[in-house]
């Protein structure tokens, strides 16, 4: 049984980035062990959520509509709209796509992100950490969400941080932060 304590992040991995003007996005993509079904659930149901995603949300984001979205450590909910949820394939609200794939017995999990150029690696690493707190959960070994200021705290999140940048062609300083 792999504990919080025992857990590293894997090297930077499946991700990328695409530039649309002013507008970045970052990929991601993960193969989870397990069915569409059982994937979606964690990524639309409230309790699902708290356990390993970045943010937490007052109603299901498996329906078109409103919800509030409080994103770990902001502390303030902001409405945000689910304009797509077609159960278990696509999921989009806010600046977020999902696309969740059958394979191999599992699911292709992967993730469009709209994120502000200075903070692509940080979204990554963070991801990066969520994605292997979300595979641990569906697998009936949850160690408990890493995510915002405890996430950049956590040991792996740093290296994480820089393999990203240095992958994206971007450059970290000291602290961790991109150098513009």
């Amino acid at each position: 049984m792999t504990t919080r304590e025992q857990y590293t992040p894997g090297p930077a991995s499946g991700a990328q980035v695409r530039k649309d003007g002013e507008k970045w996005t970052l990929i991601l993509v993960r193969e989870l062990r397990h069915a569409p079904e059982k994937v979606w659930q964690a990524l639309t149901d409230p309790a699902h959520l708290r356990e390993w995603a970045p943010f937490v949300t007052n109603a299901s984001l498996g329906t078109v509509g409103s919800v509030n979205l409080t994103w770990v450590g902001t502390g303030r909910p902001q409405v945000t709209t689910v304009t797509r949820a077609d159960a278990p394939a696509v999921l989009e609200y806010g600046d977020i796509r999902w696309e969740l794939e059958a394979f191999g017995g599992g699911t292709r999990l992967t993730l469009w992100h709209n994120i502000d150029r200075r903070f692509i690696s940080w979204g990554a690493a963070g991801w990066h950490i969520c994605f292997d707190v979300l595979d641990r959960l569906l697998s009936g070994t949850p160690i408990g969400r890493i995510a915002g200021g405890d996430a950049m705290q956590f040991g792996g999140w740093q290296r994480l941080n820089a393999e990203y940048a240095k992958q994206f062609g971007m450059k970290t300083n000291s602290k961790g932060e991109l150098a513009l």
